[in-house]
């Protein structure tokens, strides 16, 4: 079955609300390992995941290229979970007891993560989530290879202080678990710099919001006080596309309001007219434009894969890429694809990652990340702006909240915990 065709079968299955896929040829099974791939393929967030689908199927169909793992090819199992969290939940367990997966790539909203973590963890299988998110979690069968807040929104927030001059801040997000929790991460973080309470502004809008004139409004007035202001948007799949258009429309332009996104990435920008965007921000751990000899091979292996020199790639595709390595490794450190032993083998590995460094996965089931702010530019790519000297490890909990500063995750003996108290020097509720 080539992509195309996969992806019309996809197509046509949404309507069904669900379907399993195989790409591989049919084999007994236990002549394959079965690798789960839960994205949304349709729906508000169908924008920013079908790439990630695509990039598990290359990243499967180049493994298999070189022999597959422990002497077995791999067999991809596709389902849509159609920006619908609660179906999420129901898809993941099927491609855990009924297809038999050893492990699933997917997710990237932070509610569809936290839909699918209970199934995981009953049945006591993988899954490695490969987007920023708001931290203050760390499940032993998760595997957090996107950003936590300071691999990214801290940093975001330091530079358009330092570098910009930014003293009023409108905080902007969809109306979800990680844009509130970010944001109160960012507030506090805010107000402990010394920010007045009035010079932040807060607003969340629900999934696929497309009606900003009033918002951008409050927005263009919030920034005429006469202090320079900034944007920091957790704005979510395709309302962005309308949100930036009414910046646009507005003539809110990014030397006045610069807005830095923290999910607009090149798959995004692909879809439409990026001019006005240009000169907005983004703050990521990898951009399409760095140049790296690692990044410039995988690029020209993914187009000649996806078969076009116009699809781009992103941070999250890096993401899965870099957890997908992860596994590979530590299944074959194990000799086995068994849920308990890849936890014991996995912490402690490294692989490259495409900006020039190396990927770690810590104790607390996070990886080492550079952090990056780049500016739009009219072609949808990003100018590097500013990135941080060192790899910066990922924090499961803010140390920003007085609630979880003194927690720690470390999921190796003898803590063998995701919520670990420093102060009473005790394991909490299971997270």
């Amino acid at each position: 079955m080539t992509i195309r065709s996969a992806r019309s079968a996809i197509l046509a299955a949404t309507l069904a609300g669900s379907f399993t896929l195989s790409i591989a040829p049919t084999m007994a099974q236990d002549e394959t390992i079965k690798v789960g791939i839960l994205h949304s393929l349709s729906g508000t967030m169908a924008i920013s995941e079908t790439t990630l689908k695509d990039t598990m199927l290359f990243l499967i169909e180049q493994q298999n290229a070189k022999g597959g793992v422990l002497g077995k090819q791999l067999e991809p199992v596709v389902v849509d979970i159609a920006s619908d969290w609660p179906l999420a939940a129901e898809l993941a367990r099927q491609l855990i007891e009924v297809d038999d997966v050893d492990a699933v790539f997917g997710c990237w909203t932070s509610v569809c993560r936290k839909s699918v973590l209970p199934v995981f963890e009953e049945l006591n299988s993988l899954l490695f989530y490969p987007v920023q998110y708001e931290g203050e979690e760390s499940q032993r069968n998760v595997f957090y290879t996107g950003a936590s807040p300071n691999q990214q929104a801290i940093p975001a927030v330091d530079y358009l202080a330092e570098e910009e001059g930014v003293e009023r801040w409108v905080l902007a997000g969809t109306d979800y678990v990680y844009p509130q929790t970010t944001n109160k991460i960012l507030e506090q973080y805010l107000l402990d710099k010394g920010v007045a309470k009035e010079d932040i502004m807060i607003n969340y809008t629900p999934f696929g919001h497309s009606d900003w004139q009033t918002i951008v409004s409050d927005i263009k007035a919030f920034g005429s006080a006469g202090k320079k202001t900034a944007v920091v948007s957790t704005i979510n799949g395709d309302a962005n596309v309308p949100f930036y258009r009414e910046l646009g429309n507005q003539g809110i332009k990014a030397e006045d309001i610069p807005v830095v996104a923290f999910s607009v990435g090149e798959e995004e920008l692909s879809g439409f007219d990026t001019t006005p965007l240009v000169g907005h921000l983004a703050a990521w751990n990898y951009f399409m434009s760095v140049d790296t000899p690692e990044n410039e091979a995988f690029i020209a292996e993914w187009q000649e894969f996806i078969g076009s020199e116009d699809r781009v790639t992103n941070d999250p595709m890096e993401a899965h890429l870099i957890g997908f390595n992860l596994w590979v490794a530590a299944v074959e450190a194990a000799g086995t694809t068994d849920a308990d032993a890849v936890i014991d083998s996995i912490v402690g590995l490294e692989t490259p990652n495409l900006t020039g460094g190396i990927a770690k996965m810590l104790p607390n089931h996070h990886i080492t990340k550079p952090v990056l702010i780049g500016e739009i530019q009219d072609d949808g790519q990003f100018f590097v702006v500013w990135e941080t000297e060192d790899l910066v490890p990922g924090d499961a909990w803010s140390d920003f909240l007085p609630e979880s500063k003194m927690l720690e995750a470390d999921w190796t003996a003898p803590i063998n915990c995701g919520n670990y108290n420093t102060e009473t020097q005790s394991c909490g509720a299971a997270q």
